[in-house]
């Protein structure tokens, strides 16, 4: 008997991204072609550190952080190679970039430009949202203020002269990894997204607005409570319409849609039984691509290995085909809404609604999202203790960290090259290329070009035609991070750790009796300076750790992000610390603290124990051990009850028992 059944339409798979950059432009442009071969439809560009935060490849606070986290990019050349043989036309190239947003925007227009095509029909995203970045991220440059202007800028311009860009990815993914509640990530990045369109209400002509509106994006994270992670899905999409609606009135519901992009959850990544992580990365990017009401536009996926180091092309292309196997394989794009009138969803979705709503009021009340960054940044903090006490408890459990630890000997992580190692030679030949560029340009040509740029900055114009003129006349990142700094000035964003003791004592009570002890021995409270050198500013282990040492009852002075080793050693001398505490995420930590604990003896300060945490493979433990590093912690040492009694065990010089 025949079938006669027609088959199900099925719907357009989103976008499949992965996120990369590394080494040099001439590395990730290999890539990025590579990965488009084996089926990528979209690029997603890592910048390094130093690109992020408006620095050249030799800028002091550069050192060691040159490719290691993305590609640098200094200037039109590096631009240029990057995107060499991808006609931009053609792409849809997702950026990660924040502080500099104005400026990659710029190279890449006129990089496209000289490729000859259509700027017109250039799409894209630049993420652009530095309200997350004084809240989690911390590759912020300048206040809060000018921030919001060059944000909008950017959209201003966009409208006008790139109408498929994306001019602003609202990034509630840092949020998440800072701790947040799925309500506090609701909140928090709905009000970014408001301060962002009320400011840009001012900018662009009121009959254009509701294509504004339509053209902001949003950069989600999907963690692994699967249910809790697609109903919030269903919540942004219901809050964003009411939203529009209400707030804005925009009535046309293709304006009103709400349009994300996800990374699922890297924080949930362990070092612990890594090939775990394959499962978890399935389940989360399935809370965002199985309800068809609130599936994703794009969708990019760790690796599995990613909390171990860089992971390989290999591991990012099992990344990939876990997207194809589940767009192409799977009947989900033939469905409708699988959830739809569902009782427990909608409850849920109710809930994580009504919550958000409650804590988007609050943030209104204090003014909308930028006067509200302190408030935030706190919650942000508490919500993370919480989070990280139960894993340390028990009450939440992790597969292969905190429960069923027993293992067997992984064959994917023994033997060498498992994973792929940062080229020692990268930073080098970045720089002598930079300085290739400066020696051959026409120096007045981009005098006068920055001239312009600090013009515009003065005057009120918008930044982003100066910016591509610099960018064409030759100036580099790290002249135009300059520039915006002496038009805006520099920032240092709040901490969200206070020194006052908060009333957080449970289970603290041996650690606070040691502390206790050994402060008594010294005569004085036992002093912990705690800092991050480098441009990381992932700082939500160095919060953690800070928080937890004060609830301990030790003083503390955390020193926040973006530091050099001169200023941490002046930090320790001046607060006169018993031991200091770095957190260096970005795979620096041998530069850095070599740099640090030569400086350290150089100033009589030696004898200061100096702990290091960090993502920092067994034989670089070992070399930081050997430059006189007093403990080296990594991600599987979540117990931050025993950390806290090894730095009584450090002050004290004596053996000190954990439980």
């Amino acid at each position: 008997m025949t079938d006669t059944q027609a088959t199900p339409q099925k719907d357009k798979p989103w976008l499949f991204r992965t996120y990369a950059g590394h080494s040099t432009a001439r590395a990730s442009n290999a890539l990025y072609r590579n990965n488009l071969s084996k089926g990528q439809t979209g690029l997603s560009v890592a910048f390094d550190l130093p690109t992020q935060t408006g620095y050249d490849s030799d800028h002091e606070l550069s050192k060691g952080e040159v490719g290691k986290v993305g590609v640098p990019v200094c200037h039109l050349g590096d631009m240029r190679l990057l995107f060499d043989q991808i006609p931009l036309e053609q792409m849809n190239t997702s950026m990660t970039i924040n502080a500099t947003a104005p400026w990659l925007l710029a190279l890449y227009i006129a990089v496209a430009e000289e490729q000859g095509a259509d700027v017109s029909k250039l799409s894209g995203t630049v993420q652009n949202d530095l309200i997350k970045e004084y809240l989690s991220r911390g590759t912020y440059i300048c206040p809060p203020e000018p921030s919001m202007r060059m944000i909008t800028d950017v959209a201003a311009y966009t409208r006008e002269h790139l109408p498929k860009w994306n001019p602003m990815n609202v990034c509630s993914y840092h949020l998440q990894e800072a701790g947040a509640t799925p309500q506090q990530e609701l909140a928090f990045a709905l009000a970014t997204a408001c301060a962002v369109l009320d400011d840009l209400k001012t900018k662009v002509p009121a009959e254009h607005f509701p294509q504004m509106v339509g053209r902001i994006s949003f950069f989600v994270n999907a963690g692994i409570r699967f249910v809790t992670e697609m109903c919030k899905m269903r919540a942004f999409v219901d809050l964003w319409d009411e939203i529009c609606r209400t707030r804005y009135g925009i009535d046309d519901p293709k304006y009103c849609r709400f349009r994300y992009g996800v990374q699922v959850n890297s924080l949930g990544l362990t070092e612990q039984q890594p090939e775990n992580n394959v499962y978890r990365i399935l389940v989360e990017a399935l809370a965002v691509t199985l309800s068809k009401k609130a599936r994703c536009r794009a969708l990019q996926l760790p690796a599995w290995n990613e909390a171990l180091g860089l992971p390989r092309p290999w591991d990012q292309q099992w990344s990939l085909r876990l997207q194809q196997v589940l767009a192409y394989e799977t009947d989900l794009l033939e469905y409708d809404d699988l959830f739809d009138n569902n009782p427990a969803i909608d409850r849920k979705v109710a809930e994580l609604s009504q919550g958000a709503r409650e804590e988007l009021a609050r943030i209104d009340e204090m003014g909308g999202a930028v006067k509200a960054i302190d408030y935030m940044k706190s919650r942000l903090v508490e919500a993370n203790a919480e989070r990280i006490t139960g894993i340390e408890t028990g009450g939440t459990t992790v597969v292969g960290v905190n429960k069923f630890t027993t293992t067997e000997p992984s064959p994917l992580t023994t033997g060498e090259d498992t994973i792929m190692v940062a080229d020692p030679d990268a930073e080098a030949d970045q720089i002598a290329r930079l300085n290739d560029w400066r020696a051959s340009r026409d120096q007045a040509a981009v005098q006068a070009a920055l001239a312009d740029l600090r013009a515009a900055a003065r005057d009120g114009r918008n930044v982003m035609a100066p910016s591509i003129a610099a960018a064409k006349a030759g100036a580099t990142t790290g002249e135009w991070g300059e520039t915006v700094r002496a038009a805006f000035g520099q920032y240092r964003g709040p901490t969200g750790v206070a020194r006052a003791p908060s009333n957080r004592t449970e289970g603290l009570e041996d650690v606070r009796e040691a502390v206790d002890a050994v402060s008594t021995k010294l005569g004085r409270k036992l002093k912990f300076v705690v800092g991050k050198p480098g441009l990381d500013g992932h700082s939500n282990g160095a919060e953690q750790i800070a928080a937890r040492a004060r609830d301990c009852g030790m003083e503390i002075a955390y020193e926040g992000i973006r530091l050099t080793p001169a200023e941490i050693v002046a930090a320790v001398r001046d607060e006169d610390a018993h031991v200091v505490g770095l957190s260096i995420l970005s795979g620096s930590h041998i530069p850095l603290m070599g740099e640090l604990m030569e400086q350290m003896r150089a100033e009589g300060l030696g004898h200061v124990p100096v702990i290091v945490g960090g993502i920092i493979p067994d034989e670089d433990a070992e070399r930081l051990r050997a430059m006189g590093v007093a403990k080296v912690y990594t991600p599987k040492d979540f117990k931050l009850n025993q950390i806290m009694m090894d730095i009584v065990a450090l002050v004290d010089r004596e053996p000190v028992a954990a439980e």
